[in-house]
């Protein structure tokens, strides 16, 4: 099934028609990136409503099924025409994107109609990644792992963290990336406890030197945190950071298809606690990500009853963080399709020494 027809047959009954609101979500149906416009999923016939602007590269890039149509006269008059050639009377929205205003405006154009929020329908869809899916976010990865590489040599006492960051960005955007997944982390001696700490125009401290970072293809997100040291570590610091990897190892041993997502956390909770470190793994083991960097699934104490399932991609990213003296976090990227569970992440984990 395409995700337009599997947005249908999830639609509830009764209701005729879905405006889709959320960029990501807009992207997701249709393939197409753009920042103007509506998505409207009628039961018989879907369209991507946009602007001049975008229409001429709507026509050629919109996913099959989508009828790309330019609004005309404002929104509101042309998404009511198309309603009424569609005969919907019962419209949902997506409640969870629409700010109060935006929500008073759309209530406004369609007071004609029956208005039912639907929650995040396309977001539960969204968590189950199909094949072109994985493989860009298996290509995102790819450049984020070269990065790696290319940065252990650029390393040195003289950079600052911002020129840590900066680079790592330069060159997955220079080797085919559409953009970072996010604010990319490059955090350094005692400021390595500060889990998503912010790159500092100051020179790279001794120890510790954490970089947590991705890029996207397609619009899928990439996302891997190693962590090096800038010198020799002591037996401490070795000690904190064979721990952190022993965890994430002992998880992903773990993780097969069906598995409790809780239970991934506990395992890799049990070890950092055991070893002497209660109180300093904050966060979850793990999320989802896709076109977002944070998606369901979650993989934590929080995750209930939910188990690794065919579809879902997630991080597994353990860590130990001593406030004022350092922390470190190692990250990689799993997915559960067909063939299993594995772990897409090719790239060294053992403690490297610069």
């Amino acid at each position: 099934m395409t995700r337009l027809e599997k947005l249908k047959a999830a639609l509830p009954a009764g209701v005729d028609g879905l405006l889709v609101s959320s960029e990501i979500n807009q992207r997701w149906l249709t393939e197409f990136n753009y920042t103007d416009g509506y998505v409207l999923v009628t039961r018989e016939k879907s369209y991507l409503v946009t602007d001049f602007r975008y229409t001429e590269a709507a026509e050629k890039e919109c996913a099959p099924g989508f009828e790309v149509v330019e609004s005309k006269g404002g929104f509101k008059a042309f998404l009511c025409g198309l309603l009424e050639e569609n005969h919907v009377k019962v419209l949902a929205y997506e409640d969870r994107d629409l700010t109060c205003a935006e929500y008073r405006m759309v209530s406004g154009w369609f007071e004609a109609y029956e208005l039912t929020p639907i929650g995040g329908l396309v977001e539960g869809l969204r968590e189950y990644k199909d094949a072109d899916e994985i493989e860009n976010i298996i290509r995102a990865q790819r450049i984020a792992e070269q990065a790696f590489q290319h940065i252990l040599g650029y390393i040195s006492p003289e950079r600052t963290e911002i020129d840590v960051a900066l680079e790592l960005e330069f060159f997955m955007r220079s080797h085919g990336a559409e953009c970072v997944s996010f604010e990319t982390i490059a955090i350094s001696g005692s400021a390595s406890s500060v889990p998503h700490g912010v790159p500092r125009n100051c020179r790279l401290e001794r120890g510790f030197i954490t970089m947590d970072y991705g890029c996207k293809v397609k619009g899928y997100c990439s996302d891997m945190t190693r962590t090096v040291v800038l010198g020799k570590a002591d037996e401490k610091m070795k000690h904190v950071y064979n721990t952190v990897l022993e965890a994430q190892l002992a998880a992903i041993d773990a993780a097969k298809e069906g598995c409790s997502l809780k239970g991934l956390d506990t395992i890799a909770r049990d070890i950092i606690y055991g070893a002497g470190y209660e109180g300093c793994f904050g966060h979850g083991l793990g999320h989802g990500v896709g076109l977002e960097i944070h998606e369901a699934p979650r993989c934590s104490q929080g995750a209930g009853e939910a188990c690794f399932t065919r579809g879902h991609v997630v991080t597994c990213e353990p860590g130990i963080y001593l406030i004022g003296k350092y922390g470190v976090r190692i990250e990689d990227m799993l997915i559960c399709d067909e063939g299993g569970v594995r772990d897409i992440t090719d790239c060294p984990k053992e403690l490297i020494e610069l």
